[in-house]
């Protein structure tokens, strides 16, 4: 239920899921359980958003009297761990998912319904990658789901000795708090006593790099197939999955691929997991349809199998290979209960032990910011362009040849009506020369399938690629920032110049990280984008070859007059 409040401090916003308050203000509280010492609600103004529990307390009516009690409700209460941002009061928590397709259903076959899931994260909240976490929560009243304490708060609680001296962020929905990031730098994530699973980062002439996949392997998307089950209740899309490596096909709906796609997010914080294609909430049986997320689901799989790191995943390994129901379900909840995820994923990574200058570091992790601003300026950009010349292709191109063609056709329909000086074969030759220009219409409307949407579809995979970015690199900053406080402090005697190595190491383990995945994107990138413009300008070329011959064909029978 709804609260009343009033603000003991005044909280200026800093981002927009924040809103501002002033000492004194009355407030509406939407839920009294905050969240990380977040409540959210509506001030004054009727604004909605975050702001911190410790600054406002709640008025509290007593039942058959006039008294009423102001109690400070406690800050950093875990309360209702459900959502990052609680939902407003009254609303059912199915409508406040985003709409889904045809894969918004339980897990039926695929996992059992009484089943306790452990998921650590069930929301929609800004991850580290720039996106919204999509957990698959079920309106079904018998799966129960079991949140356990944010990865970070259980960090920051456990240890409170190391970092104690350097201040924690107050947002504590920034992606440097909510990754474990900041637990992760500061020393609050204790070290596992066995790490099963281990990532590499090498040196190369160009600066750190992840050690590429021992095996690599590449895996194709075909067949998508319509299926239905509960005797056609519910219709679904199948797809043909086959990996390289084994050989054997297993088939996947689009919410397996979601499933995968939450636990790569969840897990690999400093890597710039690409989106995957759009769902649709009418029209995803049609055939356009279908065919796009076909295409568009082959380049994600196509960039998860040419990551060093992705491609290595447990989980990523279980949905390439499992075909059995069974074992489907048990390595699912292993996936879901793995703990190297977030801050604890930082541990997995061995680094080189070669020194980096922090400010070199930060230089040229700027200079990747201004290249990623730029690079997706201009792929919004080329997106712009090239979708408005589909919409030329698909009718005005059409239309204009077309009318062309009809212009011709009517001069020869004219030298039709006066017999004694008509030409059979002239008119003829006219007529050709008015259908050769209606099909030319045709194939403009027919060519985007052949260049364009496929340029479009890389386009829009390294959009997402690119979202991501502010946010990781943002992960970096906020690191920077601690090892500077850090060492501040030390320099004034606050703080173990040990503890302030310790920060400073840390932080070195983000840079690789971050420095690596750097790398990688720009050596992918130079191999896609060389791929996309060599298969444009073919089709290109192969294009304007057909139109060519066309238009010979038709000369030539002006020879023969």
């Amino acid at each position: 239920m709804s609260v009343k409040a009033k603000a003991i401090y005044t909280f200026q916003s800093e981002n927009k899921e924040e809103i501002s308050i002033q000492e004194n203000e009355e407030l509406v509280i939407f839920d009294e359980n905050s969240v990380d010492g977040w409540f959210q609600g509506e001030n004054s103004r009727g604004e909605r958003g975050l702001f911190p529990a410790s600054y406002v307390e709640i008025i509290r009516t007593r039942s058959n009297s006039n008294v009423t009690d102001c109690s400070i409700s406690p800050a950093g209460s875990l309360g209702n761990d459900s959502s990052y941002f609680p939902s407003t009061p009254n609303t059912p928590l199915h409508l406040q998912q985003s709409y889904d397709d045809d894969d918004d259903d339980d897990w039926d076959d695929w996992d059992d319904r009484s089943t306790v899931v452990d998921d650590g994260d069930h929301s929609r909240s800004p991850g580290a990658n720039g996106h919204a976490h999509q957990s698959p929560l079920s309106n079904n009243p018998n799966v129960h789901y079991r949140a356990k304490p944010h990865m970070e708060r259980q960090d920051s609680i456990s240890s409170s000795r190391k970092g104690s001296m350097v201040g924690r962020n107050l947002n504590r929905f920034s992606s440097f708090v909510r990754s474990g990031v900041e637990a992760f730098v500061l020393g609050d994530v204790p070290m596992m006593a066995k790490i099963a699973e281990s990532y590499t980062i090498e040196m190369s002439p160009l600066g750190p790099r992840w050690k590429e996949s021992p095996q690599p392997f590449s895996c194709s998307i075909e067949d998508p197939t319509k299926q239905t089950k509960f005797k056609g209740i519910k219709t679904y899309i199948s797809y043909r999955v086959t990996p390289s490596h084994t050989g054997r096909p297993v088939y996947r709906r689009y919410k397996h691929f979601d499933w995968l796609y939450n636990r790569l997010l969840h897990k690999f914080t400093v890597i710039s997991v690409p989106h995957l294609p759009e769902k649709q909430a009418t029209g995803r049986f049609e055939e356009d349809f279908i065919e796009k997320r076909k295409r568009r689901l082959i380049l994600w799989m196509n960039h998860m199998t040419s990551h060093p790191v992705l491609s290595q995943y447990e989980g990523f390994e279980h949905f390439l290979m499992c075909a059995d129901d069974k074992q489907w379900k048990l390595g699912k909840r292993r996936a879901e209960k793995d703990e190297m995820v977030g801050a604890h994923f930082m541990l997995t990574l061995q680094i080189p032990n070669e020194h980096q200058d922090l400010q070199d570091v930060e230089e040229r992790i700027d200079s990747f910011k201004a290249f990623a601003k730029k690079m997706d300026d201009s792929v919004m950009q080329l997106t712009h362009v090239a979708s408005e010349l589909v919409r030329k292709h698909l009718g005005g191109f059409r239309k204009e040849f077309q009318r062309l063609g009809n212009a011709f056709q009517s001069i020869s329909q004219a030298f039709m009506l006066d017999p004694p000086h008509s030409s059979e074969s002239f008119n003829n030759a006219i007529s050709h020369t008015g259908r050769t220009y209606e099909n030319i219409g045709e194939m403009f409307a027919e060519q985007p399938k052949y260049d364009l949407f496929h340029m479009l579809d890389k386009l829009s995979l390294y959009q997402g690629l690119l979202a991501n970015f502010p946010d990781i690199i943002h992960l970096q900053k906020g690191a920077f920032a601690k090892v500077k406080e850090s060492q501040r402090m030390s320099d004034e005697g606050k703080m173990d110049q040990e503890e302030a190595d310790g920060i400073r190491k840390r932080c070195r383990t983000v840079g690789f990280a971050l420095q690596a995945e750097m790398s990688h994107f720009h050596q992918q990138r130079e191999v896609d984008f060389k791929d996309m413009m060599q298969a444009y300008l073919r089709e290109q070329i192969a294009f304007y070859q057909r139109v060519v011959q066309q238009l010979e064909r038709t000369l030539r029978m002006y020879d023969c007059l």
